[in-house]
């Protein structure tokens, strides 16, 4: 399989993950709930954990969610669930990681957003504070640039020198520059504070998709810090995945991207864990990396007059979800295991030979028989009532041959 050649970069240890430095692209996403509220948000870490997350983060905007920290990971301790906690801070966060070192001991990460940290002199001492708190703590931090709350005044001076060239770049083009900036200059000025570059990682985040592949490019052209990937504010439903597809698949192809996000608007008491398995389909689907084994199913044509097709299609992605865990225990390879199930004769055979295990439905008018197909051979051929368990069994089959003895 093709996959893409990963840029090479400095890794960056977050609890017991490695970020960057040619490790796997690690999944992360965020939490929604009042981090004030620690058994609502620790019962949704460990959601996310349990989908896939492997590294959670969760807002810390006031002294009551600050508080609330050491409870979460407590909580989360007493499942049994080593998650990677990352601590979301604006405007406020050199108060409170001074004012809350428990807090600042629990977390595994601190994101700073260094356009959100003060104006003038107290940007600098602030953002030192926070960078401090980082060294004697050792933690790790991104430090995440947004267009949306960029640093004006860095801004403004970039804009105001754009205006006197001789030959100005047009404001989208400062604007990116003036991020990259952004994120480059705070990076040299954490190194300076004493903070390892082995310590941090970097984002230039926007919601505009080829405003984003070009941030990302241009940083990726000057750095060699690890770097976060995401959308921001990527939307809701169709219009969120896609976009988010769209723009961290560009990156990752060639070669940008050591953890990433898909940053999901769910619907009213939706789950977040949406978002979680977006990240994973995008790396698998890339062959970057295998999360669950695929199901390559037709989408149904006049020959496909019958639903039974899309029904076994809907089995088997469940049952195969339902035993990774189990499977992952012994053998994690068989993330990569590809599955077939075809709706008729025309393509059927040969995505079913294709795959690891296959199987050819009939189609309109053809005869009530099904072959199935095992690494590439033609191995039965099933029918009647429990055609569906008798694949399942096959499958189940062929994962306990696979498995190291």
């Amino acid at each position: 399989m093709l996959i893409p050649k990963r840029r090479p970069t400095v890794p960056v240890p977050v609890a017991d993950v490695l970020v960057g430095g040619g490790h796997p692209v690690v999944v992360q996403s965020m939490t929604n709930t009042d981090t004030a509220d620690a058994a609502a948000t620790a019962t949704q870490v460990a959601e996310l954990f349990r989908a896939g997350s492997e590294l959670v983060r969760i807002t810390v905007n006031n002294h009551a969610a600050a508080a609330a920290v050491p409870e979460i990971r407590q909580r989360l301790d007493d499942l049994g669930l080593r998650v990677p906690l990352v601590g979301d801070f604006h405007y406020n966060g050199h108060l409170l990681l001074t004012e809350h070192p428990e807090t600042a001991r629990c977390l595994d990460k601190y994101r700073i957003n260094p356009g959100n940290v003060g104006r003038g002199d107290k940007h600098d001492q602030n953002f030192a504070t926070m960078i401090r708190v980082a060294r004697d703590f050792d933690r790790p931090v991104r430090i995440g640039v947004n267009a949306g709350s960029l640093d004006q005044e860095l801004l403004s001076d970039r804009m105001e020198a754009n205006a006197r060239s001789a030959t100005p770049q047009d404001s989208d083009a400062v604007l990116l520059e003036a991020m990259v900036e952004s994120a480059l200059q705070s990076a040299h000025a954490a190194e300076h504070l004493g903070l390892g570059r082995d310590r941090i990682i970097l984002s230039a985040k926007i919601s505009n998709v080829q405003r984003l592949v070009r941030v990302y490019t241009l940083l990726s052209e000057r750095t060699d810090h690890a770097l976060h990937l995401g959308l921001t504010e990527a939307g809701m439903g169709v219009k969120g995945i896609v976009s988010s597809t769209a723009a961290l698949s560009i990156l990752l192809q060639q070669g940008v991207g050591d953890t990433i996000r898909v940053s999901l608007t769910p619907p009213p008491g939706g789950a977040r864990t949406e978002e979680v398995r977006v990240c994973q389909q995008i790396l698998q689907s890339l062959g970057i990396r295998p999360f669950l084994p695929s199901v390559t199913a037709c989408p149904g044509c006049g020959r496909t007059t019958s639903s039974y097709f899309q029904e076994l299609s809907q089995r088997v992605a469940a049952f195969l979800e339902q035993r990774m865990p189990e499977w992952r225990k012994t053998d994690p390879s068989v993330a990569e295991l590809e599955v077939a199930v075809m709706g008729c004769v025309v393509n059927g055979p040969g995505e079913s030979k294709a795959a690891h295990i296959g199987i050819s439905l009939p189609g309109t008018g053809e005869a009530p028989r099904s072959p199935v197909y095992i690494d590439g051979a033609h191995v039965t051929t099933l029918q009647g009532p429990t055609l569906a368990e008798d694949f399942l069994a096959l499958i189940e089959d062929y994962v306990a041959k696979r498995r190291p003895q």
